[in-house]
């Protein structure tokens, strides 16, 4: 009997993963492109061109193309026999637009199987052919060059909450509407050339398939375009993005269906690749979705469990039935189970923030951990030197944040929480706030502590484990850790202090694959799953926890949890008191640039 495989691609902003597993979900085979180590002949560094002048951030769409081919290739060289793939799935970061020229759906139906896609599909010299792609570049997640788009969007439907309420987020300078609304304006012969408009995942799932690819029903909900309650495009959003009502239906066209259903088949691979590389001519490609979207997919979450990924940013997800949005965080629909939500918060600042601590700790180089987490898990919560005493919360962002929207930089305080007071501590105040040691337990708290203000109304009451007769206070089921700080005990501990989780924390030891594997995940469920069978359902039958999860935390604790509860008013009026400062210092900056500009102007009238 033929061992039915599955591949996964994910591709992200510094690599393109391929993941190969079989039925059983076993791991198969891997390979992956490292940009800047593999093609670094485009200029890039971290995978991403920038211009600082107008805050973009983009990638070239030609090293993509040439990094498909090449994982392709290390894949054939690891031993993959092609002809054993029944279906693809992939993963794209999300928020990335890639722009396709009128000649894009000819050029990809008509591919040479002995020519590479980027000798395809680019223009060729001197105009000799104009390429599938109406502009080279695409913009990336860390772009911050649509500050005005933005605050259209965040106008358009009356408030920023009415806008996260319709699409489940905010505006955002990475999310697509803004960007699309952005190049129409800053490159009008490109935008009026484009056919097509993809996500990076449905331009991915394009190339395979030979066709153009729907953009997925998760990974649709990062445009700020998509109603989520009504599932459909938004008119109004369309208007703004499109420069204009009339032009509503011009957009759609160049943005195309949305389908409901996850794991549907859009169809069997392109020639292209059956000729070139051995597929089947059945393999199925089924929906490419977002990273995120992907991440979730990387085992079978339950509701109310969560993943924190702990790397240079935090990331939490949680898979809930519940679709309670604010601007504060991000609402997508599941990328499998129709009637689940996506509920995501993304930090900026996560491992540098911690990072930064660590080193002042040291003294020195050595990167070393054991200094920092031996205080960590030495001192008491909340640095509270008996069970009524003072408590010490802080704020650590080295680069601006997203949540709470400010400017980088440390504020310290304490919180009287039998007063409700808040008291700024200053900087040289060494007798109320003795640095670095009061920080190491301080940053890892004020991480945690934003995650549990932000979650505590979309989790539900957890049976205790020890007697299921009794409930729990309402926190995760369990909590997973992905990401480098995840392997670092002294940070699960802290978590579990302040976020509970009811029958544990644990982490997911799956490398930096999970986007890959979530990919191939949902490749096998669209491709065996029986009538009406949920993508929980099939892989929770199918995934050997033991082979990828271990325990790292007990979770809830009674009494220490509740200690943290009663610091969230005290976090959270912190949170407000360095927003009203930033909007303070914000007035005083565009006051004195006014004065700065009169000046200026009065100078040049007087010469």
């Amino acid at each position: 009997m033929v061992d039915k495989l599955y591949l996964g691609l994910d591709l992200s902003t510094q690599q393109l993963k391929g993941i190969v597993v079989n039925s059983q979900l076993k791991l198969v085979h891997e390979a992956k492109v490292d940009f800047d180590a593999d093609l670094s002949k485009y200029g890039i560094e971290k995978g991403v061109l920038t211009n600082p002048s107008e805050d973009e951030i983009f990638a070239p769409v030609a090293m993509w193309l040439e990094a498909l081919d090449l994982v392709l290739h290390r894949l054939k060289e690891a031993g993959l026999d092609f002809s054993q793939v029944f279906g693809i799935s992939g993963a794209g970061m999300q928020h990335g637009t890639v722009f396709w020229s009128d000649d894009a759906e000819n050029i990809l139906r008509n591919l040479d199987p002995g020519k590479s896609l980027v000798e395809q599909l680019e223009p060729g010299p001197k105009g000799e052919r104009r390429g599938a792609f109406s502009h080279p570049f695409s913009p990336n997640w860390q772009d911050a060059s649509t500050q005005a788009q933005c605050e259209q969007f965040d106008k358009a439907l009356g408030s920023r909450e009415a806008l996260a309420d319709s699409t489940g987020s905010s505006a955002h300078h990475r999310f697509s509407g803004p960007q699309i609304m952005r190049f129409r304006t800053k490159y009008p012969d490109a935008y009026a050339a484009t056919s097509r408009i993809s996500l990076v995942s449905s331009f991915l799932a394009s190339l395979i398939l030979g066709k153009m690819a729907p953009i997925d029903i998760g990974d649709v909900c990062g445009m700020d375009l998509w109603e989520i309650k009504d599932g459909k495009w938004n008119e109004d959003l369309l208007s703004l993005a499109a420069g204009g009502s009339d032009r509503v239906s011009q957009l759609k066209s160049k943005l195309g269906s949305v389908p409901e259903d996850g794991g549907c088949s859009f169809g069997c691979i392109s020639n292209y690749f059956v000729s070139r590389y051995g597929f089947s001519s059945e393999c199925s490609i089924v929906p490419f979705t977002g990273d995120n979207p992907s991440t979730i997919l990387a085992l079978p979450l339950q509701a109310s469990d969560a993943i924190v990924s702990l790397g240079t940013s935090t990331t939490f997800l949680m898979s809930t039935p519940e679709y309670k949005p604010d601007p504060a965080y991000h609402f997508m629909n599941h990328p499998t189970t129709p009637g689940l939500y996506m509920f995501m918060l993304c930090y900026k600042n996560g491992g540098l923030a911690r990072e930064n601590i660590r080193d002042a700790l040291n003294g020195d180089e050595s990167n070393s951990w054991d200094p920092f987490n031996q205080i960590a898990l030495d001192s008491p919560p909340l640095n509270q030197q008996n069970a009524e005493g003072i408590m010490k919360l802080g704020l650590y962002f080295p680069r601006p944040e997203i949540v709470p929207n400010v400017h980088e930089g440390t504020w310290r305080y304490l919180y009287n929480s039998s007063k409700g007071s808040l008291t700024a501590v200053e900087d040289d105040s060494e007798k109320q706030w003795p640095q670095p040691k009061t920080d190491v337990r301080a940053i890892l708290e004020s991480q945690f502590l934003s995650l549990r203000l932000r979650s505590q109304s979309l989790v539900a009451a957890q049976s205790d484990p020890d007697n299921m007769a009794k409930d729990l206070p309402p926190q995760p089921r369990r909590i997973y850790l992905v990401g480098g700080g995840s392997l670092n005990p002294a940070i699960a501990e802290v978590c579990s202090d302040v976020l509970g989780g009811a029958e544990g924390v644990y982490r997911l030891d799956i490398g930096g694959n999970a986007c890959a594997l979530g990919a191939a995940y949902k490749a096998v469920w669209g491709c065996e799953r029986s009538s009406g069978e949920a993508f929980e359902n099939l892989v929770g039958k199918r995934w050997n926890e033991e082979g990828f999860v271990k325990k790292v935390a007990d979770g809830y604790k009674k009494g220490v949890w509740e200690k943290y509860g009663g610091a969230l008013k005290g976090f959270e009026m912190m949170e407000k008191e360095v927003l009203r400062l930033a909007g303070e210092r914000q007035r005083k900056e565009e006051m004195g640039s006014a004065l700065s500009g009169a000046r200026d102007s009065a100078v040049a009238e007087q010469g």
